[in-house]
């Protein structure tokens, strides 16, 4: 056992650290599955499960080159806190020095600070992942109300020259979103995506024997297809490039019962843990571009767009408003979610689907999370604090810093637009337009207050009136108002009704 200990966080598993640069004894790396951390919300078993497998062979790794490491299984002992087993372990040999990397979660940073108070001498060292600061952030932002991720996203293509021509953007264009919402062209069946396959039998069964909260499945334990190793999340990655990555951007908000992952990456989990490095990522992708020149450039900065742009403004704007933006409801929604949010069991296809194939696989796509599960929550007037609970344990790439910034802001609006400046709501009509589910759905997406009418059209009206003091001035609200406002009141009413009944009814839907 070193004289100094180095937490190392079950996301924080970067291997290119500068921390394990050379071997050094003076140093112990400490490595905890923690029964707090993974009870702090009913997680997916594919996520507890990947992350102790991603945690077990990259300790494992690390003492094959030569490193001092301890490693707490979920199993050891009693205590249920991180900061507590960290401490112990320290007291029980008389080590008194502990380093750690900023952790990304509000909570944990909190909790982790008390080491001090403790007797300890703790530092803090930079997790070496990320592309943009919480300094550079405040610089571009100061005194302004709103935040746009928009011109965050073109001054760190300017620093880091990922896809420009000099001063210029490749193309001649910063943003290609407007060709990025093609529906899948009838008969058109995505390829069945690249899959690892990694034994987590044990991992699984330490999981089920600790007794964690979990949701979801794990069908195939055996055959655990997410990435657990940097190889494989690049092995993924590199098999995207070549047959994927071409149809991205057409297709990346498609709605579609044909396939789980159509043209996505699923590279979301390695690069939330750190397996895999954001600006290698772009890099990869510019440098495949620039080899392919036929693939198409809305594909490739939309995708870079996602990765350069809104993972590191979400990551910003959490640290710039936690821990109040955690308390955020701005519409002050108390409603329970649906039972049918915890079994996928709703008449609704598009949210049976995504619900089902979310407990299946522990993942959905954005257009998926935004605009069919977090669409139907806003609508409905769901607790903002129950969403996020829901969305931090059903994905797999879902870790608090990128969650709730997404769900409670760009998803809920609960933060009253700081991160979006309109309600990303629909009604059927987007559903329609976008995927098949309206075609197997026993509910009718044209009407809007007949017995068999779909849920959305009349939730969608119900929730602009209903909140029309808080609405009506927002810039890119006009039209919706203005098409109210030209209903018959009958109409109105009958739409007033309807929504009631529904939600009255929530759980039958």
């Amino acid at each position: 056992m070193g004289k100094i200990l180095r937490l190392i966080l079950g996301d924080q598993l970067n291997a290119k650290h500068s921390w394990l640069s050379q071997v050094n004894n003076e140093y112990t790396y400490v490595m905890i599955e923690s029964r707090e951390e993974g009870s702090y919300a009913p997680h997916h078993i594919q996520k507890v499960t990947g992350i102790f497998s991603a945690m077990r062979q990259f300790a494992t790794t690390l003492q094959s080159q030569g490193h001092t490491v301890y490693y707490h299984k979920i199993l050891y002992g009693t205590e249920a806190n991180l900061r507590s087993i960290l401490a112990s372990l320290a007291h029980n040999y008389g080590i008194n020095k502990i380093e750690l990397q900023e952790p990304d979660e509000w909570r944990l940073r909190e909790d982790l600070e008390k080491l001090e108070d403790q007797g300890f001498e703790i530092s803090w060292h930079s997790s070496e992942h990320f592309i943009s600061s919480s300094a550079e952030f405040q610089d571009l932002f100061e005194g302004k109300k709103t935040f746009l991720m928009e011109s965050f996203y073109r001054k760190l293509r300017k620093r880091t020259g990922i896809l420009m021509d000099g001063n210029q953007p490749v193309g001649g264009k910063w943003n290609y979103d407007a060709q990025n919402r093609k529906k899948l062209p009838k008969g058109h069946h995505p390829p069945p995506p690249f899959v690892p396959s990694t034994d987590v039998r044990e991992e699984l069964e330490d999981a089920l024997k600790a007794k964690l909260p979990t949701i979801g499945k794990l069908d195939d334990p055996e055959h655990f297809y997410w990435p657990t190793t940097p190889d494989q999340a690049w092995e993924i990655f590199e098999h995207w490039l070549h047959y994927g990555l071409h149809s991205f951007g057409d297709y990346q908000d498609a709605l579609t019962t044909k396939s789980w992952s159509l043209y996505h990456s699923r590279i979301s989990f390695a690069l939330n843990t750190k397996m895999i490095q954001p600006l290698e990522v772009c890099a990869r992708v510019e440098a495949h571009y620039r080899e392919h020149p036929e693939v198409p450039l809305n594909a490739v900065e939309g995708f870079i767009r996602q990765i350069l742009g809104w993972r590191e403004f979400m990551r910003c704007v959490y640290w710039h408003r936690m821990p109040e933006f955690a308390e955020e409801n701005y519409f002050e929604f108390k409603r329970e979610l649906p039972k049918w949010f915890w079994t996928g069991e709703t008449k609704m296809k598009c949210l049976s689907h995504s619900i089902e194939q979310s407990l299946q696989h522990s993942y959905a796509h954005h257009i998926q999370r935004l605009m069919v599960t977090g669409n139907f929550a806003l609508l409905a007037g769901i607790d903002p604090d129950e969403v996020d609970l829901w969305y931090l344990g059903i994905y797999i790439d879902a870790f608090e810093w990128v969650e709730i910034t997404n769900t409670r802001g760009m998803s809920q609006y609960a933060d009253g637009g700081w991160i979006a400046t309109k309600p990303y709501v629909s009604s059927a009509n987007y559903m329609k337009k976008m995927g098949d589910y309206c075609d197997q759905c026993s509910y009718n997406p044209k009407t809007k207050t007949e017995e068999d009418s779909c849920p959305f059209n009349a939730l969608y009206w119900n929730f602009f009136d209903s909140q029309r003091d808080k609405l009506q001035t927002n810039f890119r609200l006009g039209m919706v108002y203005r098409t109210y406002d030209k209903m018959d009141t009958s109409v109105k009413a009958g739409i007033r009704e309807k929504a009631q009944s529904l939600l009255e009814n929530i759980n039958e839907l």
